[in-house]
């Protein structure tokens, strides 16, 4: 599943060769494990250089700051998550928002089990257009989900459905920063009251035939 964001926008240099891509992921790694032990305040050029065996020199080779550093993890963190949503779906293609199910149940995986997401997430957390300037974190997710929809079931997408889908996006990440802020692993009565409140309204909002 393609994401309409450059991979490249946040990097200084794009890595060709194994190697470099596997020096760069090691800073990221590397990040995603300080978020997690001291929040987004731990990520320094200093610190990340020393978690992953490297130098600051190498970490400016790629990103220019911190934040382009953080947001290519923040893109990271979405493309598992959709890689996830995406084999959901093909689970259940023929259920009119079956995978709905599925992809909740991804969300709170990866937010138990890999390293940053649950305190960065796609960086909406830190703001709104943390992946791209040029519109809102939930409008990017939700035009994939739209993709999705529309490429499962054979309907076009719509402003309307995108609108639908911006909204279900936004139910999802608020009831989902509440679950884990009740419980570290996720209150289970809310995120089984997402499941219930955003199944429905997908369900009347976005007819599927």
């Amino acid at each position: 599943m393609s994401i309409d964001i450059d991979p490249g926008s946040s990097l200084r240099n794009v890595p060709v060769q194994k190697r470099s891509a596997d020096r760069m992921e090691a800073l990221l790694d590397a990040a995603a494990k300080l978020i997690d032990e001291g929040g987004i305040d731990a990520v320094t050029t200093t610190a990340v250089a020393y978690r992953s065996g490297s130098s600051v020199g190498v970490l400016y080779r790629y990103f220019p700051n911190v934040d382009a550093l953080l947001r290519q993890l923040a893109t990271r963190n979405l493309h598992l998550y959709l890689q996830a949503v995406q084999e959901g779906s093909d689970l259940t293609p023929n259920e009119p928002w079956s995978s709905w199910d599925l992809t909740l149940d991804a969300f709170v995986r990866l937010c138990r089990s890999e390293p940053s997401f649950l305190h960065l997430r796609f960086g909406e957390l830190i703001t709104d257009r943390f992946l791209s300037e040029e519109e809102p974190n939930n409008s990017i997710i939700a035009k994939e989900f739209a993709k999705l929809v529309s490429e499962t079931h054979s309907i076009p997408v719509t402003e309307e459905m995108i609108f639908h889908l911006e909204i279900a996006v936004a139910m999802g990440q608020a009831l989902m920063t509440e679950a884990f802020r009740r419980n570290p692993e996720g209150d289970p009565k809310i995120i089984e009251e997402a499941r219930r409140v955003i199944g429905d309204y997908l369900r009347s909002s976005v007819p599927i035939k």
